[in-house]
């Protein structure tokens, strides 16, 4: 099954929490940091939103830094996608 996202979204998939701080220590489940880089799966058309012309400026592939706790969980074949509005994107990494 394939998602694909309508006007302003964009799906998604967060990396991994680190596991080791930089000093080798192991982290807890709980002391483990909510991740805030993703990257993208695919991104909307974008289009007229709230009465103003959004036009897309990620696209698939990019590395994302977004808002904390923004988007909506999905799971799809058993994987975790977020589908978040591209406001909520706060940067592209390069």
């Amino acid at each position: 099954m394939t998602i694909k996202p309508l006007s302003d979204r964009v799906v998604i998939k967060m990396e991994e929490a680190e596991e080791t701080t930089k000093s080798g220590i192991v982290l807890a489940g709980s002391a483990k940091e909510k991740p805030q880089v993703a990257t993208v799966l695919a991104v909307g058309p974008g289009g007229l939103v709230d009465g103003k012309e959004v036009q897309m400026t990620v696209k698939v592939g990019d590395k994302v830094i977004t808002s904390k706790y923004s988007g909506t969980e999905v799971k799809v074949d058993g994987e975790e996608v977020i589908i978040v509005r591209q406001s909520d994107i706060l940067a592209v990494v390069e």
